[in-house]
């Protein structure tokens, strides 16, 4: 989820950019680079492990390859991490939902049943849809996103 919400942000707090051949084997970078254990990292150009992970002596998620691109050190706040958890628990727990609030329709009406909801959340010019976890955490998220 992390590395969603870093995307949505357009912001992945990166520091130093290694580029080069990498080697993934069961769950380790094999090719030396200057992280530190817990430390966030972003993999780039590879086509089984693109996305963010902690780094550590081993990651958990990452698959067996050797890849051409880059692994970004990153310094992600540690209060974005922590919402990162509560969005992820709000998804977790409103996903599937059928209901009116989670509808991307402004106002429907069908077979005697209708409903209308006020405008959608909108940031920096970005309109979201009522109801996901973009609209609902937007002011939460704002301060971190990069236009």
């Amino acid at each position: 989820m992390l590395n969603e919400i870093c995307g949505f942000l357009r912001n992945y707090f990166d520091r130093e950019r290694y580029n080069g051949e990498f080697t993934i084997e069961n769950g380790k970078i094999l090719t030396e680079l200057p992280l530190l254990d817990g430390q966030y990292i972003r993999i780039v150009g590879s086509l089984l492990n693109d996305g963010v992970y902690v780094y550590g002596d081993t990651i958990e998620g990452l698959k067996d390859e050797t890849f051409t691109g880059a692994i970004w050190s990153l310094a992600i706040p540690k209060e974005l991490v922590l919402l990162s958890k509560d969005i992820t628990e709000w998804v977790k727990q409103n996903s599937g939902v059928d209901s009116a609030a989670m509808s991307p329709f402004q106002s429907e009406s069908f077979g005697g049943y209708s409903y209308s909801k006020g405008a959608n959340n909108s940031e920096n010019g970005a309109v979201y849809a009522s109801g996901d976890w973009k609209s609902v955490f937007a002011s939460r998220l704002g301060q971190w996103r990069k236009i």
